[in-house]
């Protein structure tokens, strides 16, 4: 693609257009807290980018651009974070999908009945009790989740981001924080999407206690007195882990989104169960799709 973005091509290379694009998954849910145990953060959804210069999950730099013809279906799927929940619930995040770009949910954050962080685009906090079990995070889409620590004077860990790993829990059972998501300018303006969870307290502890979510729609651990708060719709952000006694349940992690961006001389066109909003930047034309009602939605380009 190069500096200037994506061109058009001759027909004889077999494709029409170059499409770039933004593909997040949706964030896993915090992992729900009961019997002194802080839920662990949920991890952020997968990322992967093809705009030059920019990056992609997990440190991987910018992918190449998608090749695409004129007048053929495209699939768009735009994945719902996983819901959160009790301790009982396991809820990590939903797929997103342009063409054969896949994107992962992210990963449920450690509850009180398994205690590790659940795989995902990146990967779920652990609890305090177990030792090393982080969620994994899926290959250059993001980063693991905090690990667990095995003793009980820490608080629970972080999700994972898609720019950082997700903090461990500190001492005096300190949640440990999200991990930091990544800025991406393909829409002309730059939106920093994909952050980890917040990990909980373990302790009957005021709200400085509480891991916050990692920049770019992570949300807040719970405290016994606050309520974990969700990952921010459509940066697949992870959503912040329950506390111990009040405020029990892990909040839901935010929605994924889809961004594709292409020269000024081409459209997209969507079916009707996608919800897009679109504009241009310089020579080129973009299209966020917020959300899909099935997944049989298509883009076709003309």
């Amino acid at each position: 693609m190069g500096f200037f973005g994506p061109t058009s091509v001759a027909a004889p290379l077999g494709y029409d257009l170059e499409v770039e694009y933004l593909v997040i998954g949706g964030g896993g849910g915090g992992g729900g807290g009961a019997l002194n145990i802080g839920g662990g953060g949920g991890g952020a959804g997968g990322y992967r980018c093809s705009v030059s210069g920019e990056t992609s999950g997990g440190g991987a730099s910018s992918e190449a651009t998608f090749k695409a013809n004129k007048n053929v279906a495209y699939a768009v799927i735009v994945g719902a974070g996983g819901a959160g929940g009790a301790s009982s619930a396991i809820r990590c995040g939903n797929r997103s999908r342009f063409a054969t770009i896949a994107s992962e949910g992210g990963g449920n954050g450690g509850v009180v009945r398994s205690g590790g962080g659940y795989n995902g685009g990146s990967g779920g906090g652990a609890t305090k009790d177990t030792a090393s079990l982080a969620g994994i995070a899926a290959y250059n889409q993001g980063y693991d989740g905090g690990i667990g620590t095995g003793t009980s004077s820490v608080g629970a860990s972080g999700g994972g981001g898609a720019g950082a790993a997700g903090g461990q829990g500190g001492a005096s059972e300190t949640g440990g924080n999200g991990g930091a998501g990544l800025s991406s300018s393909i829409t002309g303006s730059a939106v920093t999407r994909g952050g980890g969870g917040g990990g909980s307290t373990n302790s009957n502890a005021s709200a400085n206690k509480f891991g916050l979510g990692g920049s770019g729609g992570g949300g807040n651990a719970a405290a016994n007195d606050q309520a974990a708060t969700a990952g921010s719709a459509n940066t697949g952000g992870g959503g912040g882990g329950g506390a111990w006694s009040t405020n029990v349940n892990g909040s839901a992690g935010g929605s994924g989104i889809v961004i594709l961006r292409i020269l000024n001389s081409f459209t997209a066109t969507f079916s009707n169960g996608c919800t897009v909003t679109s504009g241009t930047t310089g020579n080129y034309k973009y299209y966020s799709v917020t959300a899909t009602s099935t997944t049989s939605e298509t883009v076709t380009f003309s």
